[in-house]
């Protein structure tokens, strides 16, 4: 017997945060909410921080996931960029933290490995596969796009680790090692 395990995945950017939501039963797939956390340009990074943090947030008030998953960070040329996607990345990953949610964190290649089956895709050939693995979904932009395939690379990886824990647990007879 499986139980249907709601995964919330990120994918956090200053501007955009894409957001979008799956069930996973096993290795079936459903999904369930997308969409995009933006902060207002014109407002100072503490401010726009706040609006990323309070959005997902609001995100997992709404559609209770029960497990997260976010996109590592990737180095720009700009160092300058690159420490704000970083504080980005914080603030977007503290929200599931504080609802007491695991979060799980893979990097872009495992995603697209996950997601595409190679591990250096192009975006338009993840979206591409978003739509075969999650028919009809109606995605909210890319960086929505972007979070379903962390939350499908993440219920891949999930669904994999069950099946290790049952095959080890069957592996050891019920009264334990005997020596």
């Amino acid at each position: 017997m499986t139980s249907t395990n709601r995964i919330l995945g990120l994918d956090p950017g200053l501007r955009l945060t894409g957001w979008g939501i799956v069930e996973s039963d096993g290795h079936r797939l459903r999904h369930v909410a997308n969409g995009v956390v933006k902060s207002t340009d014109s407002r100072s990074l503490a401010e726009r921080l706040r609006e990323l943090h309070e959005g997902v947030q609001s995100v997992i008030e709404t559609w209770r996931p029960h497990e997260a998953a976010i996109e590592e960070t990737f180095v720009n040329k700009n160092p300058a960029s690159t420490l704000k996607l970083g504080q980005a990345r914080g603030v977007v990953m503290l929200a599931p933290a504080l609802a007491g949610l695991p979060v799980a964190e893979y990097a872009p290649n495992a995603i697209k490995k996950t997601v595409v089956g190679v591990g250096h895709a192009a975006k338009d050939q993840i979206h591409a596969m978003i739509q075969v693995l999650l028919p009809g979904v109606k995605v909210e932009g890319a960086d929505a796009a972007d979070a379903l395939a962390v939350a499908i690379c993440h219920a891949h990886h999930a669904s994999t680790r069950g099946i290790a824990r049952k095959a080890a647990a069957a592996a050891i007879p019920a009264g334990g090692i005997s020596r």
